[in-house]
């Protein structure tokens, strides 16, 4: 198995454990009690949920800069090869992992953003509606 297929199972199997695992321990607001004015001020308004979630847009932003990358090298490596058989080859093998990596890059993205429009689950922000009363909140 090659580095790419490592990096995208990975990346699947966790993305797949972020949305099974129960979110229920997520929503939970932990507060810490800073000094207002100490450099760590801003860290008291961090919520498990806020952390998972920074955590996600994080991944999906350097797995998308990694494969432009990979896009580009590929390009440069076609470009370089000057109609070598194996050099032309191996580019176009790069490009096309790149390719299928930002595909299921913009993928996650997309089903993040389809869970919320149909269940209101905001995994960006991790806002998940509850049940006060019979109503939903």
């Amino acid at each position: 198995m090659n580095k790419v297929s490592k990096i995208l199972a990975t990346s699947a199997v966790t993305l797949a454990t972020l949305l099974v695992t129960p979110v229920d321990v997520f929503a939970q607001d932990i507060h810490l009690n800073l000094p207002a004015n100490s450099m760590w001020a801003n860290v008291s308004n961090l919520t498990p949920g806020s952390v998972v979630s920074g955590l996600i847009r994080l991944i999906l932003v350097i797995a998308a800069i990694l494969f432009f990358f990979m896009l580009v090298i590929g390009g440069i490596q076609w470009i370089i090869s000057g109609g070598d058989k194996a050099g032309s080859e191996n580019a176009r093998k790069r490009i096309t992992s790149a390719l299928v990596g930002l595909a299921i890059v913009f993928a996650a993205w997309a089903i993040i953003n389809l869970v919320n429009i149909l269940f209101g689950i905001d995994i960006m922000g991790l806002n998940i509606p509850s049940l006060v009363n019979g109503n939903l909140r």
